[in-house]
């Protein structure tokens, strides 16, 4: 079984950038994000029920889901959320576990954006690695990418853990609140350290 480390951060906190420099390095990347979107694009496993429980509204022209529209309705309507959640959630989960066994890289870095406000997947991970930024550049960063207005920004930021909640839970912490270099120079130090211990998990 594979050396597992938990990837997780807010919005805006730079999840994907330090995924993909731990990719470039040599592990393995399963993004729960990914899958969702894998799973609702034209196509896609759970486009059938998704237009069942909430109707051809919420599907693109393309035949995915329209994120826009279901995040505005999710937002608005915390029944819509739970649903839309009960759907998606054991889907990604099980396609999760499948990549994570098929792993080819020395050991996974399995990117939940809520990990910690889920105790199935933290029960999941060996360890977990917090991307932490301070709250103001998440908003600029979601800002100035997505179009959202600030106000959106801070509603989707406030709908999470808080960062103290995340650093509490942390085995590890990236700071992410300068360059690329910097973060990569720690992506390096913690892919040294993650090789060091999924040796000695074997």
């Amino acid at each position: 079984m594979s050396f597992v480390v938990g990837l997780t951060g807010g919005i805006g906190s730079g999840k994907s950038a330090a995924a993909a420099e731990f990719e470039r390095l040599g592990a393995s990347v399963v993004d729960t994000d990914a899958i969702a979107h894998e799973l609702t694009q034209a196509g896609g496993p759970a486009i059938p029920a998704i237009q069942e429980l909430f109707g051809s509204e919420v599907i693109g022209a393309s035949g995915a889901m329209d994120r826009k529209k279901m995040r505005d309705r999710v937002f608005a309507d915390p029944a819509a959320k739970k649903a839309l959640e009960a759907l998606l959630h054991p889907l990604i989960r099980d396609e999760s576990r499948r990549r994570i066994e098929r792993a080819p890289g020395a050991y996974v870095i399995h990117v939940v954006p809520l990990l910690i406000e889920s105790p199935d997947y933290r029960s999941r991970v060996d360890r977990v690695l917090v991307i932490d930024a301070p709250e103001e550049l998440q908003v600029e960063r979601v800002r100035l990418r997505s179009g959202h207005s600030e106000a959106e920004v801070r509603t989707i930021v406030s709908a999470q853990a808080t960062r103290a909640q995340r650093l509490a839970a942390a085995d590890d912490v990236i700071e992410n609140r300068g360059t690329i270099d910097a973060l990569r120079e720690q992506v390096a130090a913690l892919h040294r350290k993650y090789l060091e211990l999924g040796r000695a998990a074997q």
